[in-house]
């Protein structure tokens, strides 16, 4: 089992992890993709294991069912899902300007499962949608043109 600083929403039948500093919109995303329909896994740590061959994650017994919303608190009663079978990370960053335009496709081994990564930053107004496309991607549901 391992842990990452990071928050986990699922969406439909797969799960989403979004990574980031202190700051960087984990939870404010995490809110956007709820309100959208997704469920919240969990917020700030996200437990993961290798299950059957996928990543399955979870939330820590402490913080199970719990989403800090900046400037509100922390509150309970989010709908929520007890795991989530993840398919991608999403790295967030702050500076738009980080964001390479035709990145190369990149994974990162997590409980030794080889997970498809993107950077993209919280502030962008199409984020929900380039998160869905990267899950049709990483789930088949779309290809990459080389």
């Amino acid at each position: 089992m391992s842990q990452l600083h990071a928050n986990c929403v699922r969406i439909g039948a797969h799960a989403v992890l979004l990574r980031g500093p202190s700051g960087s919109g984990k939870s404010g995303l995490s809110l956007r993709l709820i309100d959208a329909g997704g469920f919240l896994v969990s917020d700030d740590r996200t437990d993961l294991a290798a299950r059957d061959g996928r990543l399955i994650a979870s939330a820590p017994d402490q913080i199970a069912g719990l989403c800090e919303v900046r400037g509100i608190g922390v509150v309970r009663g989010l709908p929520q899902k007890t795991e989530g079978d993840v398919r991608v990370l999403i790295d967030l960053v702050t500076d738009p300007n980080m964001i390479e335009r035709m990145p190369e496709p990149d994974f990162e081994e997590i409980c030794g499962i080889a997970i498809p990564r993107w950077t993209l930053c919280a502030s962008d107004l199409a984020i929900e949608a380039k998160i869905g496309v990267a899950l049709a991607l990483a789930t088949g549901g779309m290809t990459l043109e080389p």
